[in-house]
C-alpha cells in the first residue's frame, strides 16, 4: 500500500457559497484506515510518502462533515421536525455560526423561512408554507424549490427528471483511457442552450431504449455504448419515481418498467428554466467576456469546459453548482432571460432611483429605475412613475418643470392665462433692462403649491379641475406676478408695435447681454422691408433713441463735447423734437448740432460701430405666414439680400391685377404712389407701380422699392412721349443729322451717329423726362411741348457747333505738334496725355452731359489745351511742374468723390461739381492766362472750397 497522505475533501464555503474539492492532508485515523487495507489476507506493507513527524502533527480525526457542509437542508429538516432553535441545538460538533447564518440565508432566499414574530429573540425562525412543502422532499432545498415552482408552471414531470438528475452523481462516465470516445458519445445528447435540457435528452434516449429492449443485458450494452452508468441510470429512474409519488401525495404509484418520454419545445424549455431559476436564483451570472461571468454576490466564475454552453453562453446564465477546483467553475448551466429575474426574485431586488424629471409626452413625473439582484444589475435604466416613490418630491417637480415652464402637451386654459400674464410682466423687465420687477420661478411655484394637492401628472390635474367644476382656483392675477411695480411713464417709451403707414410692426424686447437677441427686435414683413429702410425706426422707440443719441454724443472728441451741453440733456432735447425728414439718425443728429450749436460733425464720422449691441435695432424679416426669413441689424443690407425673395410673396397676386404689357399711350388711369399688400396678418408690405421700358416696349410693372420705381418710371413716361410724338421725333432726327463741316468736326470726337443720339437724349431729358402719374398731367405737358420739340433740337445744334469747331482746331494743332516732335519721346508722351485729357473733357455723349451754359466754356478750355501743348513742346519742364500743381487738386477731387454715398446731399454733389470746373479754370490760369477766367482761381480758393465741402454734414 502506497499512501500519499493526501485526499480531495469536499468543503463548502459559506462566504462565497461555493463547493470545493481541495487536496488536503488526511487525518491520522484516515491514514491508519489506509494502512489497514494492506493486511486483509496476510501481513502487508504500507509505504507513506511523508515523514513520521508530519504524521504525528496531523489531527487524530477528519473534520466532521457537518462542519464543512451546506446546512440549509439540515436547518430545514430540524425546523420541520420541531427540534428547537438551530442556534441552541446541542450538536455533537457545533457548526460555526457563519455556517448556520448562511444556511438560514439560503432558505430565506428560497422563501422557506420567515422570522418568528411571536418570539422575543431575533434569531428564531419558522417555516413558511413553501418551506413546509419543501421539507416533504428528501432533497436539497434548492431542488425542492424547483419542484414547487413546477406545480405553478405545469411541468412537474419534466422538473422531476431534472431534480432526480441533480440528486445523483452524473450518469455520464468518462473513462480515462476512452475520454475521446466518451466525449463523442455524450455529444449527441448535448443541448446548445442548456445542460439541464441535456439531461432531458439523455432521459428521452434512455426511455426509448427501455421500451425497445427486451432484456436487461441489452439495456446494459446500450449504457456501455453511450458511456452511461447503468447503476446511476437505474437510481435516476427510482428517484424520479419517488419524487412524483411525493408530489402526488403517494396515492398514485407509477409502473417501474415504463418511463415517460418528454417532448422539448421552446415553451416547455422556458418553463423548465424558470423553475430551475426559482431554486438557484442566487446562482445567476452575467456575461463579462467569452466564457467568463460575474456571478451573484460579486463572484467571478467560468463556464465549465464540459458544459454544452462552453463558447456559446448567453448574456445571462443560471448554474446548479458553483464549485472550486482549479478555478471557480459554473457547472450544469443554462441560458436564461433577464426579464425572468425580477419576477422570480422581486423580494431580493434592490431598487435605486435617480434623474427624476417631468416627461412632457407621458404627462407625468418619472424617474429612472435601476434594479439590482444579488449585486448584479438586471435592469440598468427603466422609466417609472415617480409619484409612487416620492409623491411630495414628484409634486414639486411637476410644478416647477411642467406648470411653471408651460411644458405640457395638452392645452390647459389656466396655464395659458398664467403664462401670458407672467410673460407680460417679464417683458417689462426686458424693456426697462432691469431685473426684479417680475416674480421668479420659485415664487410662482409656491403659488401653485399652495393651491394644489399631492399630484404629479396631467390626468390627475384634469380630474381635479373637473371635480371642482372650474379652473379659477388656479388662475392668478397680474399683481400676483409683479414683485416691484415699474414706472408707467417709463414703460410707455417702449411700444409693442410700430405703425408704418397702414402696417404695424411687432417689437420684441430681450434683456440678455452677450446674446444676439439682446435689445429690441422689430419684425418686418418681407414686403415692408423697403418701406422700413426709408423710415426712422429709432423715432418710434423714444427710450432707445435717447439712449442711443447719448452714446453717440459721448463718442465725440473731447474738444467738441466741451462746446456742448451734457450728452444726456442734449439727447433728451433731440429725441423730443419731431423728425423733420426721412434721413438717417446720424444725419439728423449732425443737422441738429449744426443748426442749434453751429458745430459741424459729418454724418459719416459717428462711431456707430462702438455702440453697445443692444442699441442697434435687430430686424427680423418674415414671410406671409410669419416665418422668419432672415435677421440682421443693417436693414439696407437685408433689403439687398432678400431682393429676389420679395418677388415670391403675395406681390404675385397683385401683379396679375395691376401689370400691363405693350403700352402705346396713357390708357391705364392714375398711378398711385404705392399700393398696400395685404395677407393673413394684415398689411404685409407695399408695391410701387411704375412704367418700365424693356427692349423698346413700355410696360406697367409693380416694384418693391420706391427708388427703383421712380428711376424706371421717368424713362417710361419719356417712352410714351416718343410714341405720342413719333412723327416729330422722326422729323427731329432728320433736322439734327450732322452734315458738312459739322460732321467732319464731329468725327474728331467720335462717331457722328452717337453724337446725334446724344442730342436726341438731351431733347428727351429736357422735354420728356417727367414724373407724371396721371393722364391729365401727361396730356397737359404734351400740349405744352408739342411746338418745342423741333426748335429744341436746333438750339442744341447751335450750342454744340462752336464746341465741335474748337475741338477740331485743337486736334489739328496737336497732330502738327506730334508730327513735328515725332522723334522727341518725352514731348510726344506729353502730347498724347494731353490728347487723352481732351477726350475726357469732351466725350462722345457730351451733348447730354453738359448744360448749354457749360458748353459755352468748353471752347475756352480746349483753346487752353492747345496753348499748353504749344508751350509745353518748347519748355516741357516748366509745363510739367505746373501739371504737378494741378494733379494735387485732381487727386483730392478723386478722394472726395470716392467718399460720396447714396445719402450724400445735392448740396455736397454741387460743390464737388464746382470743384471740378474750378480745376479746369485753374488749368486756364496756369497755361493760358491770356484767355482769362470768369472768376479768380488760386490755391487759397481751392482750400476754402475743399474745407467747405468737408464741412457739409452729408
Amino acid at each position: 500500500m502506497i499512501d500519499t497522505g493526501l485526499a480531495r475533501i469536499l468543503e463548502y464555503n459559506p462566504r462565497s457559497q461555493t463547493t470545493g474539492l481541495p487536496v488536503k492532508p488526511v487525518s491520522r485515523s484516515s491514514a491508519d484506515q489506509r494502512k489497514g487495507r494492506c493486511g486483509r489476507v496476510q501481513d502487508g506493507i504500507c509505504i507513506r510518502l511523508y515523514s513520521r513527524e508530519e504524521f504525528a502533527e496531523r489531527p487524530l480525526y477528519s473534520t466532521p462533515e457537518i462542519l464543512r457542509s451546506n446546512l440549509a437542508g439540515v436547518i430545514l429538516r430540524m425546523l420541520s421536525l420541531n427540534l428547537g432553535y438551530v442556534t441552541s441545538f446541542p450538536f455533537i460538533d457545533r457548526p460555526h455560526p457563519k455556517n448556520i447564518r448562511d444556511g438560514i440565508e439560503i432558505l430565506r432566499d428560497l422563501g422557506a423561512l420567515t422570522r418568528d414574530e411571536s418570539e422575543a429573540e431575533a434569531e428564531h425562525y419558522k417555516l413558511t408554507p413553501i418551506g413546509e412543502t419543501m421539507a416533504q422532499f428528501p432533497l436539497d432545498p434548492r431542488v425542492s424549490r424547483m419542484i414547487i415552482e413546477a406545480k405553478k408552471e405545469g411541468c412537474v414531470n419534466e422538473i422531476a427528471v431534472v431534480a432526480a438528475a441533480l440528486s445523483i452523481q452524473d450518469p455520464r462516465e468518462r473513462p480515462y483511457d476512452k475520454i475521446d470516445q466518451a466525449a463523442t458519445a455524450h455529444a449527441q445528447f448535448q443541448h446548445p442552450e442548456s445542460d439541464f435540457l441535456t439531461y432531458l435528452q439523455i432521459w428521452n434516449r434512455y426511455s426509448d431504449s427501455i421500451e425497445k429492449m427486451e432484456s436487461q443485458s441489452k439495456l446494459r450494452k446500450f449504457c456501455r455504448d453511450h458511456f452511461l452508468s447503468y447503476r446511476r441510470m437505474t437510481e435516476w429512474r427510482d428517484i424520479h419515481h419517488q419524487i412524483l409519488e411525493i408530489v402526488r401525495g403517494g396515492n398514485i404509484a407509477r409502473k417501474r418498467g415504463k418511463t415517460v418520454k418528454i417532448e422539448i419545445d421552446q415553451a416547455i424549455a422556458d418553463k423548465i428554466h424558470r423553475c430551475i431559476l426559482s431554486g438557484y436564483l442566487s446562482s445567476i451570472a452575467q456575461k463579462r467576456e467569452k466564457n467568463m461571468y460575474t456571478a451573484a454576490k460579486s463572484r467571478e466564475v467560468m463556464l465549465y469546459p464540459g458544459s454544452s454552453l462552453f463558447n456559446r453562453g448567453g448574456p445571462w446564465i443560471v448554474a446548479s453548482e458553483i464549485s472550486l477546483t482549479s478555478r471557480v467553475f459554473a457547472r450544469n448551466a443554462a441560458n436564461i432571460r433577464s426579464e425572468w429575474l425580477e419576477e422570480l426574485g422581486r423580494e431580493h431586488c434592490r431598487y435605486t432611483y435617480w434623474a427624476a424629471h417631468w416627461e412632457k409626452n407621458r404627462g407625468q413625473v418619472v424617474a429612472l429605475e435601476k434594479v439590482i439582484l444579488f449585486g448584479l444589475t438586471i435592469i440598468e435604466q427603466r422609466t417609472v412613475a415617480y409619484e409612487r416613490i416620492n409623491p411630495e418630491e414628484a409634486k414639486k417637480i411637476f410644478i416647477r418643470e411642467a406648470l411653471v415652464t408651460g411644458e405640457v402637451a395638452q392645452k390647459l386654459p389656466f396655464l395659458t392665462h398664467n403664462l401670458s400674464l407672467w410673460e407680460h410682466t417679464r417683458t417689462m423687465e426686458d424693456k426697462l433692462r432691469k431685473r426684479g420687477i417680475a416674480i421668479d420661478e420659485e415664487t410662482l411655484a409656491q403659488l401653485y403649491e399652495q393651491r394644489l394637492p399631492v399630484i404629479s401628472d396631467i390626468r390627475s390635474l384634469q380630474k381635479l379641475i373637473k371635480d371642482k367644476g372650474t379652473d379659477d382656483f388656479l388662475r392668478f392675477r397680474e399683481e400676483d406676478f409683479i414683485a416691484h411695480d415699474p414706472d408707467p411713464g417709463e414703460l410707455n417709451q417702449f411700444p409693442d408695435q410700430i405703425k408704418i403707414g397702414g402696417a404695424a410692426l411687432t417689437c420684441r424686447y430681450r434683456f440678455e447681454p452677450g446674446r444676439a437677441e439682446d435689445g429690441v427686435t422689430v419684425s418686418v414683413p418681407l414686403g415692408l422691408v423697403a418701406k422700413a429702410a426709408s423710415e426712422n425706426i429709432e423715432r418710434h422707440l423714444p427710450s432707445l433713441l435717447q439712449e442711443k443719441v447719448t452714446y453717440m454724443l459721448k463718442s465725440l472728441p473731447k474738444s467738441v463735447r466741451q462746446k456742448l451741453p451734457p450728452p444726456v440733456h442734449l439727447a433728451k432735447i433731440f429725441s423730443e423734437r419731431p423728425a423733420a425728414d426721412e434721413n438717417s439718425l446720424p444725419l439728423q443728429l449732425s443737422r441738429f448740432l449744426l443748426n442749434d450749436y453751429k458745430i459741424t460733425v459729418p454724418a459719416d464720422s459717428w462711431a456707430l460701430d462702438k455702440l453697445p449691441p443692444h442699441l442697434n435695432i435687430r430686424y427680423r424679416v418674415t414671410d406671409d405666414r410669419g416665418r422668419e426669413i432672415k435677421t440682421g441689424c443693417d436693414i439696407s443690407e437685408l433689403q439687398k439680400e432678400i431682393a429676389d425673395q420679395v418677388q415670391q410673396t403675395s406681390l404675385d397676386m397683385y401683379r396679375r391685377q395691376w401689370e400691363k404689357d405693350t403700352l402705346t399711350g396713357w390708357n391705364f388711369g392714375t398711378l398711385p404712389e404705392n399700393i398696400e399688400l395685404t395677407g393673413k396678418h394684415g398689411v404685409t408690405g407695399y408695391a410701387y407701380p411704375a412704367l418700365q421700358v424693356t427692349d423698346g416696349v413700355v410696360n406697367l410693372r409693380l416694384f418693391t422699392h420706391p427708388g427703383e420705381a421712380a428711376a424706371s418710371h421717368i424713362p417710361g413716361v419719356a417712352a410714351l412721349y416718343d410714341i405720342l410724338f413719333s412723327d416729330k421725333i422722326r422729323q427731329l432726327k432728320k433736322n439734327i443729322a450732322l452734315g458738312g463741316e459739322l460732321k467732319t468736326w464731329a468725327m474728331n470726337v467720335g462717331n457722328p451717329k452717337q453724337i446725334e443720339e446724344s442730342i436726341m437724349n438731351r431733347v428727351r431729358k429736357e422735354l420728356f423726362y417727367r414724373l407724371w402719374r396721371s393722364a391729365e398731367e401727361f396730356q397737359n405737358h404734351a400740349d405744352a411741348i408739342s411746338t418745342q420739340i423741333l426748335p429744341c433740337g436746333q438750339q442744341f445744334i447751335v450750342s454744340i457747333t462752336p464746341v465741335l469747331k474748337s475741338f477740331a482746331e485743337t486736334c489739328d494743332a496737336l497732330q502738327k505738334l506730334m508730327q513735328k516732335n515725332r522723334t522727341n519721346a518725352p514731348v510726344l508722351k506729353f502730347l498724347k496725355e494731353t490728347q487723352n485729357e481732351m477726350h475726357v473733357l469732351l466725350p462722345v455723349n457730351f451733348p447730354e452731359l453738359y448744360a448749354p451754359e457749360r458748353l459755352e466754356n468748353i471752347p475756352r478750355y480746349l483753346k487752353a489745351l492747345s496753348v499748353r501743348t504749344e508751350r509745353g513742346s518748347l519748355n516741357l519742364a516748366a509745363t510739367e511742374a505746373k501739371l504737378k500743381e494741378v494733379a494735387m487738386y485732381v487727386n483730392q477731387l478723386k478722394e472726395i468723390r470716392g467718399s460720396l454715398t447714396a445719402e450724400s446731399s445735392a448740396e455736397k454733389k454741387n460743390k464737388i461739381e464746382e470743384l471740378h470746373w474750378m480745376i479746369e479754370e485753374y488749368k486756364v490760369s496756369l497755361f493760358a492766362q491770356e484767355l482769362k477766367t470768369p472768376y479768380p482761381v488760386s490755391p487759397k480758393r481751392f482750400r476754402q472750397l475743399i474745407e467747405e465741402i468737408g464741412s457739409i454734414i452729408y
